[in-house]
């Protein structure tokens, strides 16, 4: 775990992302179109998380799941229809949540400035809003991004990482989408907060291989507490958070608990047990000041992927559904 010192170093980082770097994209973009757009975002985010402490984690997951597939385009929330199973409703989107923060602010933006800011930007400036309540620091946004009129479950588990992806695949699979091995590595950091469903990791407890019933890389003692909170064959799913020490502060301590063998999903775990990603891992462990600037970072290039702009797409006047 991190030292007070370094946690305290850690919160006070503030990272601002040039708007020379946003391509098809600018910082400010609502401006002068609809200038209070991300003030309504931060008082919806705020909201939810007075009700709630673990919002955050839900936010920065919806941003991410949601660019991962199609790109930033809010098609992540998008209802189900009769004819089509939407991404919200896949298993690879088990648990996602969110939603009802997204409508909150959409139905404040709809009230002063109609057909004018997009579900995907909303999403990524809730993203944000989220990292820098449960983090501490902060980063400005390049918006403009435009709403997608598709969302197919078909297409969510080909696109998202694995919960049992080894460092190869994990490098693959984000280098698919224009980011390299270091942004994979570290915006794996968000699992400092938030939580996941037993099955996403039950098998390394019970029926890990041929030879091993339990994952000889997970500590023993932690795999002790795993098996109190996700019995076998239990008749129900539970969720255990990523950190049980601090699930709802966004910190370096995920890269600690890897080094002490205590990463939750396999694809967590095997960063440090990879030669591939242990000196990253490494890195970001000992410095959380410079990892919490490349978590920044990283978050505004993963917002950039497959944008629709200009008269690509459309605004939705309902996050839930097409115009």
């Amino acid at each position: 775990m991190a030292s007070s010192s370094a946690y305290l170093s850690f919160v006070l980082v503030i990272c601002l992302i040039s708007p020379a770097i946003s391509g098809p994209l600018k910082v400010g973009f609502y401006q002068k179109k609809c200038p209070s757009a991300e003030a309504m975002v931060r008082e919806s985010v705020q909201k939810a998380l007075a009700a709630d402490p673990g919002a955050v984690a839900p936010l920065i997951r919806l941003h991410f799941h949601d660019c991962f597939v199609r790109g930033c385009d809010g098609s992540i929330l998008l209802n189900s229809t009769k004819g089509n199973t939407a991404e919200k409703d896949s298993m690879g989107n088990l648990g996602i949540g969110g939603f009802e923060v997204i409508d909150d602010a959409k139905a404040k933006i709809e009230a002063q400035c109609p057909n004018t800011v997009s579900c995907a930007d909303i999403v990524a400036f809730a993203a944000r809003d989220g990292v820098r309540a449960a983090g501490g620091f902060h980063y400005a946004v390049p918006s403009g991004r435009r709403d997608g009129r598709v969302s197919l479950a078909s297409e969510v588990i080909q696109n998202l990482p694995g919960a049992f992806f080894d460092a190869a695949q994990l490098k693959a699979n984000f280098a698919k989408k224009g980011l390299s091995l270091r942004d994979m590595v570290t915006l794996s950091g968000a699992h400092s907060i938030g939580d996941s469903h037993c099955s996403q990791f039950t098998k390394r407890l019970y029926s890990f291989n041929l030879t091993y019933s339990q994952d000889p890389s997970l500590n023993p003692n932690y795999a002790h507490l795993l098996k109190t909170k996700c019995p076998r064959n239990g008749p129900t799913d539970p969720t255990v958070p990523f950190d049980p020490v601090t699930p709802n502060v966004l910190d370096n301590a995920y890269y600690h608990n890897l080094k002490s063998d205590e990463g939750l999903l396999y694809s967590d775990q095997v960063l440090w047990d990879a030669p591939l990603t242990r000196g990253l891992v490494k890195d970001n462990a000992n410095h959380p000041s410079a990892w919490a600037r490349r978590f920044t970072a990283a978050m505004v290039r993963m917002g950039l992927i497959e944008v629709l702009t200009g008269t690509q797409g459309e605004i939705r006047k309902n996050c839930r559904v097409i115009n």
